[in-house]
Formats: C-alpha cells, structure tokens, sequence
C-alpha cells in the first residue's frame, strides 16, 4: 500500500481526493486535525501503514502493526447542526462495511472459487458469514469477529460553529495473530474470509462508498435514505441484545434504527425504547455479537 496505489483505484469527486500518505504515525485523527486547523480541505484523507498511539473508543488504544491493517482519517466540514453530527459515524460504519463486501467481491475471481463467494444483487451472500455486518452503532463484524473500529472526534471553532470532524478508521484487513485481551472478539478480513485483499483496493472501496452515502445524509441531514441500507446489515436485528445502561443492564429485542441512528428496542411487554449510542451500549446476549 502507498499512495500511487491507493489514487490510482479512487472513483470519488471529493473523498480522498486530497490524500496523505505515511509509513508510519502516531495517529491518523491527530494528523487529520491538525491539517483541519491549517486549513485543509474537505474530504481530506490521512492513510498510515503503521499506527502507534491510535486511539479507540473510551480512552482504548488502537495499534496498526506494519504491512496488514488500514488505519486512516477522513476530514470533514460539514454544513450540518451540531446534533446531527454524530450520525456520520454510523455512515462511516455503514460505508466501510459496503466498502469491504466490495472489494471482496471484486477479488473473487482470483480469491475464491464461485460456489464460495458470488455477488447477489450486489452483495454477498453465498456464505453468510462472510457478509460485512454491523454491530450498533458502528462496529464492523464477519463472522461475529469485530474486525474495524471507528472514531468520531468534532472539533469547534472559538464562536461555538463547527470547525472540523475527523472519523478515524481502524480496518484490520491481513492481520492473522491478536494479543490475548482482544482474540476472542477480534478478527481480520483474511481470518474471518480467507481472502487477502490489497490493502489500497479497500481504502478506495470505503471512500466511494461514504462519498455515495454522505451526499444521501446531507440532503435531509439524518438517515432517512440510509435506514434501509444500515438495517439490512445490522447484526442483532430481531434478537434479544443486553443493553448495558448505566441506571442498570436489561434484555430487549433489537429492531433496527430511527432516522437519527438511534437502536429501537422493545422490552417484554413490547414497550418500545430508544437507545442512544453516547449514553449506552449494546451486545450480544451470549457474548460480543
């Protein structure tokens, strides 16, 4: 991956266009912002090869080893409210997921045989645990292993308007061994499908697909034209999930999004509650998915 590589496979009229490219970084989001405060443009993306200090959700640190993962950062200026804003993280994981079940397919000639990997309207199917999924609100799962992470971070002007937002996306794509605090919910592309992908093919896959999915946000500034698209690969749709709310854990059944990107859940009366991705969390009933 470099970024002759990467240009040459980009398809978008803006994302990526301005693109930075580095051996090795403390972190993508911190590049991205300090470019954002030097002026860069919208849609500027930072790619690394290897991430030291990356930072994951609640304070996590997020490494990216040499030779094997994506660690990047898009940088936004967005026209939308304030309270909008947090969906673009649920776009970027939406977008990512669309993004890597493109490159997938695009690679099946060569990767797998076609009783293994077909494309169906558009998708994959064939094996459903190779199809890119969503855990609410942003993580990306195949094969119930988390194999992205994606971190929002806005940064605001001394007038109170809006500056910049820097999504920071963590992708392991090759990586085969995980340190022992994360290998049971952690996996790659390669482990989870088999399939080795070129590194600079899924960085350009994921940028057209949150371009496409961006311009859709931004006619109405919420999911409305993206629901369909999100619910259709959320993981824990019409099953029981613990969501571990801070005035206390409970069971409900996960139904999909409303068009803010909050989770629908019903308890066992039926009652119907939004969940909000700052306040609390979601997973599986068994475990991570």
């Amino acid at each position: 991956m470099d970024k002759g590589s990467i240009a040459e496979q980009l398809h978008t009229k803006w994302a990526a266009v301005n693109l930075i490219y580095m051996a090795e970084t403390g972190s993508t989001n911190d590049d991205a912002r300090k470019l954002g405060e030097n002026g860069a443009p919208h849609g500027t993306l930072v790619v690394a090869d290897r991430q030291t200090t990356g930072r994951g959700s609640r304070g996590r640190s997020w490494e990216t080893p040499k030779d094997s993962n994506i660690a990047m950062s898009l940088l936004l200026r967005p026209d939308a409210p304030q309270d909008r804003i947090s969906m673009l993280t649920l776009i970027m994981g939406l977008s990512v997921a669309e993004g890597i079940e493109d490159a997938l397919v695009a690679a099946q000639d060569s990767s797998l045989s076609k009783s293994t990997l077909v494309s169906f309207s558009g998708q994959l199917m064939a094996e459903y645990k190779h199809y890119p999924q969503i855990k609410w609100p942003n993580d990306i799962v195949i094969a119930g292993k988390k194999i992205c992470g994606i971190l929002t971070e806005l940064h605001m002007n001394d007038d109170n308007t809006i500056r910049d937002v820097v999504i920071g996306v963590g992708i392991n794509v090759n990586m085969l061994e995980f340190p022992d605090s994360i290998k049971d919910i952690a996996g790659s592309i390669l482990s989870t499908t088999g399939v080795r992908l070129d590194r600079s093919a899924v960085v350009a896959c994921c940028m057209k697909r949150f371009e496409e999915n961006y311009e859709k946000y931004c006619i109405n500034y919420d999911l409305s034209l993206l629901q369909e698209q999100y619910e259709s690969r959320l993981v824990n749709r019409h099953k029981i999930v613990k969501v571990l709310d801070p005035k206390g854990a409970y069971e409900a059944i996960a139904h999909g999004i409303n068009t803010l990107g909050a989770l629908i859940v019903s308890d066992e009366a039926g009652e119907e509650y939004e969940v909000n991705a700052g306040e609390v969390s979601v997973r599986g009933l068994y475990g991570y998915t």
